[in-house]
């Protein structure tokens, strides 16, 4: 397989490229992806684009209007961060367990989102924290919510020659847990058959005021489980609500039969793991002031 490599010089200059050769680029952030399906023949690109150069896709830290995560952000730097793990604990428990150390190091929270396959594991996370993706091309910049970004199974809302440059998640108040678990065959390098990302939301009298729960695995793309949310918010916590809103996202995802497991096992799956994972980011918002 043959191909051209790109190294562009700065953010300007990729977009302009991309806009000239369309289809026949693919980008390069981590190559955890990309490299193995060239190899493959599952895309047969003219010129490979290496983005790993661009300071405009780096960095992360807090800003006026949230925390801004620059798409370049390895997967390894979000398990690892100390504000990440404070601030975020579930995104950073998403990072642990995609694959090993290796690709950790490597790949890029942004390449996870961009190849948008049903079981990337930062997006179920990123969902629950209401995350906005920046983007970047020729008309300039616009920002859409992350749940709007995944149109199905490797496709997205990037259009011709823009660019995922980053990702900005809002404040969150103080009494706040967030979760995210994730059911495999292994411990470790292995796909998620289900993941479930839940953050609560406590008011003052300890009851939801907000709910969010995001699905990995179970549909031709990670999703908010709406309904499930909406049985939990604006109430006091009760094993009752609580085993309605498991049975209700049970019934939100649409997954498949494959060879990792049945419909009908995701779908039971789907239902243990919100309970677990609703209960446990309750536990860690009454017992926080501020993660």
């Amino acid at each position: 397989m043959r191909f051209d490599y790109y190294q562009p010089k700065d953010l300007s200059d990729t977009v302009s490229f991309l806009i000239r050769e369309g289809a026949n680029a693919q980008v390069l952030a981590g190559g955890t992806d990309l490299i193995p399906r060239i190899k493959d023949r599952l895309v047969s690109p003219e010129y490979v684009v290496n983005v790993k150069g661009l300071t405009e896709l780096q960095g992360m830290g807090k800003e006026k209007d949230g925390f801004r995560i620059g798409a370049l952000t390895t997967i390894r730097t979000l398990e690892t961060s100390s504000v990440i793990r404070r601030q975020f604990p579930l995104l950073a428990q998403a990072a642990a367990v995609l694959g090993s150390v290796q690709i950790r190091n490597i790949a890029t929270v942004g390449g996870n989102l961009c190849h948008a396959v049903p079981s990337a594991e930062t997006a179920p996370p990123l969902l629950s924290l209401n995350a906005q993706a920046i983007l970047v091309g020729p008309h300039g910049k616009r920002s859409l919510p992350l749940e709007e970004f995944f149109l199905g199974p490797r496709r997205t809302a990037l259009q011709p020659g823009e660019l995922l440059t980053e990702l900005l998640l809002p404040p969150l108040p103080e009494r706040w847990g967030g979760v995210y678990i994730k059911l495999g065959h292994r411990q470790a390098m292995d796909l998620a058959i289900v993941g479930v990302a839940a953050v609560v939301v406590l008011d003052s009298a300890g009851r939801f005021q907000d709910c969010r729960i995001a699905l990995g695995a179970v549909a031709p793309t990670p999703v908010r489980a709406k309904q499930a949310e909406e049985i939990l918010r604006g109430e006091k916590f009760s094993e009752a609500a609580l085993t309605k809103a498991s049975e209700i996202g049970m019934g939100e995802c649409q997954p498949i039969d494959d060879i990792r497991a049945s419909r009908v096992y995701r779908c039971e799956m789907v239902k243990v793991l919100t309970h677990r994972a609703v209960s446990q980011a309750l536990a860690m918002a009454q017992n926080s002031k501020g993660i």
